[in-house]
């Protein structure tokens, strides 16, 4: 009976284990490494693939490295990706479509491309909402979703908490920078 028992839980664990790797190899993940902590994000090609094939392209080629969150407002997002600490913009790709729908939500935790008042605008950049933004699922056309935090929520409320200002004409700057060191695929 033991022996029985010991070869089902065995089983068991094994058949869940190769569940979870299945429910998970579409989704892949990345490490944003920032100066307040590590931030995980799971991203959603079956949903956003244009976003997240984009997200990945930055991330292949460092561009997020070394970048800080240059646009914070608590109780509504964090953004980032586009600028050096010095506020000096990085050069991007060409914009790629907009990408809305698909049963995902700009809610908190979500991870979403930032964009100009153009649609079809974005490029490096991206945020990720402090609080529930369902507004902006169709504010302007709305702003694409492509992931979500998994790991590091707290993270972002640091992130989200800390004193902004104005610095080169831009509004919501943190005062002290909030850098992001590293991006990587996980």
């Amino acid at each position: 009976m033991r022996f029985v028992l010991s070869t089902f839980a065995l089983f068991l664990t094994l058949a869940l284990t190769l569940d979870a790797r299945a429910e998970t190899k579409g989704s892949p993940r990345v490490k944003i490494e920032t100066s307040k902590g590590a931030i995980i994000v799971e991203l959603y090609p079956d949903k956003a693939p244009l976003s997240v094939e984009n997200f990945l392209k930055y991330v292949e080629a460092k561009h997020y490295d070394s970048t800080v969150f240059h646009r914070v407002i608590k109780g509504f997002m964090i953004q980032g990706g586009g600028f050096t600490a010095d506020l000096a913009q990085k050069p991007t790709r060409a914009p790629i479509k907009l990408e809305v729908g698909k049963g995902l939500s700009n809610k908190r935790g979500m991870l979403s491309m930032a964009r100009t008042a153009v649609q079809d605008s974005a490029t490096a950049q991206f945020f990720i909402n402090h609080v529930d933004n369902a507004n902006l699922d169709s504010y302007g056309g709305g702003y694409a979703v492509f992931g979500k935090v998994v790991e590091g929520m707290e993270i972002v409320d640091a992130i989200a908490g800390v004193a902004t200002g104005v610095k080169n004409g831009m509004r919501d700057v943190p005062n002290e920078a909030v850098t992001i060191k590293s991006v990587t695929k996980l």
